[in-house]
């Protein structure tokens, strides 16, 4: 995917994830050992959010291409923003799959 539909993608599930309460705290956190789309909290808990954006199912579901590779990549980022920001919140790890105008969101995917 180009980054460009994958910046549309990060936007639409930014908004639709804000319009059920939950507060933007970065986007796009990047360091050595890959990247986070967005990060954000949800009441007391801090959420790792990895969006998947496509606009056809030729590959697939979105939510299925966050296999156990791609997890272990974002609980690595995600150790890494615990690390440097020093929080102990919960912590949450959230998958936003976007399949042309659906959007699927499921909290705690993973652990």
């Amino acid at each position: 995917m180009n980054i460009e539909k994958g910046k549309i993608g990060e936007d639409v599930a930014c908004g639709y994830l804000q319009e059920k309460g939950l507060k933007l705290l970065k986007r796009n956190y990047r360091t050595p050992y890959g990247e986070i789309d967005l990060i954000m909290r949800d009441g007391n808990v801090l959420v790792f959010v990895e969006v998947k954006y496509r606009t056809s199912d030729h590959w697939g579901d979105p939510l299925e291409s966050v296999n156990r590779r791609k997890q272990y990549k974002i609980q690595s980022v995600a150790d890494h923003y615990l690390y440097c920001y020093g929080t102990n919140s919960l912590c949450r790890f959230d998958v936003v799959g976007i399949l042309k105008d659906e959007i699927n969101w499921v909290k705690g995917v993973f652990s």
